[in-house]
């Protein structure tokens, strides 16, 4: 297909394949990062960074088409040569939350159906290889396929994500732009860890190098670890750390679970907010409210409980062993007394 988006597009998209080119055909060297006129390019690359450590948000504002272009490849660089795990997955999960922003907007905007045909062709094809069209039947909704949703939608613990819940019809999926967008913010984070991972620059420009030191220099300390031998904790709580000590992104339902049990065993609330430092869509004022609210110290004031196994099993957050064996909460685990079900009595009717 051989059609073209335009530089506004590619300002919000610039990890599409069109934006590279565009580079290309700029003649764009390395080293004229460190001209003095383009230093505005690399402080505002730094500062998104920045907000992104600090905050744990992307940055939404859009200026000249050719400087988003730029700041893109800049942040990356400057990504590159910080050279952290965790804050390149931060980095990646921002640039996605961005992206999807603007395209849930502009799908909802964009009233020629050859041009919204034209933007889902270049994101969801090109990039994804997912076929998604714009329903004929539904106004204002989204046709995938089944196979594609549920590629996806298993990485989603919440109820209404479930195949049973949607709206589907003749092997294909409706939804509306927020979901269908929402269904790949995790897989355009993931292609873009995998190309900075992949990137090999020549070399790093001095400018970018003294940018990388500033913001090496405010990023959190590795939070002190937790205790996470196999007798301490359940599998499904040393399941949740292993995957905080990765970096990777807990959904809502798991969090909901670390927090409460680390809670329950007696963990003070700083420990548990610096359990979640290493999620790439960290905010410490967020965390924090939200562990306050889960011991009851905010709003309603009621101190939640650990969720059920039954819960943590219909939630796809159970990864029970023969240790678990008789258990109906996490909280059980490692105690002496297990609950078991009842025999029935011999002989009554």
């Amino acid at each position: 297909m051989n059609i073209r988006l335009g530089t506004a597009d590619l300002a919000k998209y610039p990890f599409l394949n069109e934006a590279a080119e565009y580079m290309r055909q700029t003649y764009f060297n390395l080293d004229d990062l460190n001209l003095p006129e383009l230093g505005h390019i690399v402080e505002r690359a730094s500062n998104r960074i920045r907000s992104e450590i600090v905050h744990g948000k992307p940055d939404y504002a859009l200026e000249r088409h050719e400087v988003e272009i730029l700041t893109f490849l800049v942040g990356i660089l400057i990504i590159k040569a910080i050279n952290s795990d965790n804050l390149t997955k931060k980095h990646c999960l921002c640039e996605a939350l961005r992206a999807e922003k603007f395209l849930v907007r502009d799908l909802r905007a964009q009233g020629d159906l050859s041009n919204k045909k034209l933007l889902i062709f270049k994101v969801f094809k090109e990039l994804l290889k997912m076929d998604v069209l714009p329903s004929l039947k539904y106004q204002v909704m989204f046709e995938v396929k089944v196979t594609d949703y549920l590629k996806r939608s298993h990485l989603f613990h919440e109820q209404e994500w479930k195949l049973i819940n949607r709206l589907v019809h003749d092997g294909r999926v409706f939804l509306d732009p927020d979901e269908t967008v929402r269904l790949i913010r995790s897989e355009v984070a993931n292609l873009l860890l995998d190309r900075i991972r992949q990137m090999n620059p020549s070399h790093i420009p001095a400018a970018i190098r003294e940018q990388a030191n500033i913001l090496k220099s405010i990023l959190p300390v590795a939070p002190r670890k937790l205790d996470n031998t196999p007798s301490v904790y359940p599998p499904c709580i040393r399941h949740a750390l292993d995957q905080m000590a990765a970096g990777e992104n807990l959904p809502h339902s798991a969090r909901l679970m670390l927090a409460t049990y680390m809670l329950a065993i007696g963990k003070n609330i700083e420990e548990i907010v610096s359990l979640f430092k290493t999620a790439p869509d960290y905010d410490e004022r967020v965390s924090r409210y939200q562990v306050e609210h889960l011991a009851g110290e905010r709003g309603s004031r009621v101190r939640y409980l650990v969720p059920s196994c039954t819960k943590l099993l219909n939630d796809g957050l159970c990864f029970a062993t023969s240790q678990c064996e008789g258990l109906v909460n996490p909280v059980q685990f490692g105690r002496a007394v297990k609950f078991h079900p009842r025999k029935a009595n011999v002989g009554q009717g």
